[in-house]
């Protein structure tokens, strides 16, 4: 067992993105949240793939309540351009003016895109990801009855993690099967990726719309009754 005086932060992604999809339980978050306040300790999470509107809140902490003293962001914060940032408490990140630097910090092109991102959620995509991703968790909702290889369908708004498996009840993993999905979807005109040894991540576009929800879902449903045939 560590002192927690010896310990200077927790770091954490309130949603695991390539362990799998998995969200931390909103309870976890909280009582881990009090032990590091109790302790003096910083928490520091890490919202690389599930911030910037992704869960259908700005941050996906946002669902548990929680306040992190170090926030860390990118991908999503110039829809593609390359930038990331460290959002924190004023008392954490009191540096004075030119105390820290990056070599490739600051690009205005970026910093342009970025601008122009968070106007477009500020604008109705953080709630486009919300609306559309509790469309497909409803269409998905009854996927570990349908198909026997679907261990869980999990994760919020537009963060949406597929668990394939031999047994659910065991939770065998089945990676071979996952890949095997993950090319019958693309042959059909569906690109999504894995996450994790057995997962398949659905992470599309905050502009999406329920047409395009409803091809996903169709045609992942057709790559799943072929795969556990």
């Amino acid at each position: 067992m560590t002192d927690p005086e010896e310990i200077a932060a927790i770091i954490i992604e309130p949603i695991q993105g390539e362990g799998g999809y998995v969200p931390a339980p909103k309870t976890f978050l909280v009582e881990l949240q009090r032990v590091a306040r109790k302790h003096g300790i910083l928490l520091v999470v890490d919202e690389v793939q599930s911030g910037m509107g992704r869960t259908g809140k700005w941050w996906a902490s946002d669902h548990a309540g929680i306040e992190p003293d170090i926030l860390c962001t990118a991908k999503g914060i110039a829809s593609g351009m390359p930038l990331g940032a460290t959002i924190a408490r004023a008392s954490v990140m009191n540096w004075k003016p030119g105390a820290h630097a990056s070599t490739f910090g600051g690009n205005p092109v970026s910093i342009a895109a970025a601008q122009a991102t968070l106007d477009l959620l500020e604008g109705g995509l953080i709630e486009n990801a919300r609306r559309i991703g509790d469309y497909l968790f409803a269409r998905m909702s009854g996927w570990r009855e349908k198909f026997p290889i679907v261990g869980d369908v999990r994760g919020r708004g537009l963060m949406i993690g597929v668990e394939i498996v031999r047994d659910q009840k065991t939770k065998e993993k089945a990676p071979d099967l996952r890949n095997l999905i993950l090319r019958k979807a693309f042959e059909k005109g569906l690109l999504v990726l894995g996450a994790g040894e057995n997962t398949v991540r659905l992470a599309p576009p905050l502009v999406i719309d329920e047409d395009q929800a409803d091809f996903a879902v169709k045609t992942l449903e057709e790559c799943l009754k072929e795969t556990q045939k």
